[in-house]
């Protein structure tokens, strides 16, 4: 069946990911970063996650027909500028979703590549690592590991440095991908944030002041999306990464004030309407 999109004046994009049930990352903070950043988000639910701000306790996968379905009804109906995919839990759904990508050709394509949470609890299985490098990641515009990540999908060690970081770019070109942010969150030992955004003939080092607060729950959720909003409001790569880095940090910047759960708390996706509402009390 053909379908005639209308223009619309939002940008819909697509979140391809887990449902956390405390409301901080996956398909939550993706729908909220979506939103914040100017988007219209639409969602596709792989896994129903069990979690909170202290951890995961259970990962339960949508049965793969259900996955298609949802797929073929945002498809088939919205016109998808951009897609942002988080976690697929295993081969299975990989593949399906890495087909139902070459099947509908969305204009952007961002894979943040989740692995662990940010308790350190597992959320994408051993042995699905390699379907995730040879389906689905030489189909993505950018792909946004963090230094676990990384480490995990080349083979290589964690670095500990921004000179181990840069030391994995050839590897990480490998992967297929048009570009790469590699978040470098993980150097606990600097002051700064550095994240490497590695693209076909350059690189470009993002540098930030390190924000100490233990609300960082749902950060590579809500950075990945924030990139596919923008990308799909019209921005070049380069000035999507330096608006989303701006959006997250800003959002972390505000996350203590939200004050939610007793583990790693969520950041602060709506801080500019927060911020608004309280001059508006105050005026």
């Amino acid at each position: 069946m053909s379908v005639t999109f209308n223009k619309a004046t939002t940008p819909i994009v697509l979140t391809i990911a887990g449902s956390d049930s405390g409301g901080g990352a996956g398909i939550q903070a993706d729908i909220k970063a979506i939103s914040a950043t100017g988007g219209y988000a639409c969602s596709v639910i792989t896994a129903i996650t069990a979690q909170n701000t202290l951890g995961v306790s259970t990962v339960h996968p949508i049965p793969l027909p259900i996955i298609e379905k949802q797929l073929d009804a945002v498809f088939s109906d919205l016109n998808i500028v951009a897609v942002k995919v988080g976690m697929l839990a295993d081969s299975d759904i990989i593949e399906l979703v890495a087909a139902k990508i070459r099947q509908y050709q969305p204009r952007f394509l961002v894979v943040d590549p989740v692995m662990i949470a940010t308790s350190g609890d597992p959320l994408l299985e051993q042995t699905a690592i390699e379907t995730l490098k040879t389906a689905l990641l030489p189909l993505a515009d950018i792909i946004t590991p963090n230094l676990p990540e990384a480490a995990a999908l080349t083979q290589l060690s964690m670095p500990n440095t921004q000179d181990g970081m840069l030391a994995m770019i050839d590897e990480l070109r490998l992967l297929g991908a048009e570009s790469v942010l590699l978040k470098g969150g993980h150097l606990e030992c600097t002051n700064e944030s550095n994240d490497v955004l590695i693209l076909p003939q350059e690189i470009e080092i993002f540098s930030a002041p390190r924000i100490q607060s233990r609300n960082t729950h749902g950060t590579g959720c809500t950075l990945s999306s924030a990139i596919a909003s923008y990308l799909a409001q019209g921005y070049t790569l380069m000035s999507a990464v330096q608006l989303a880095k701006h959006y997250i940090t800003s959002a972390i910047e505000h996350a203590d004030q939200l004050d939610i759960g007793h583990g790693h708390g969520p950041v602060d996706h709506f801080f500019t309407l927060r911020s608004k509402t309280t001059n508006n009390h105050c005026s």
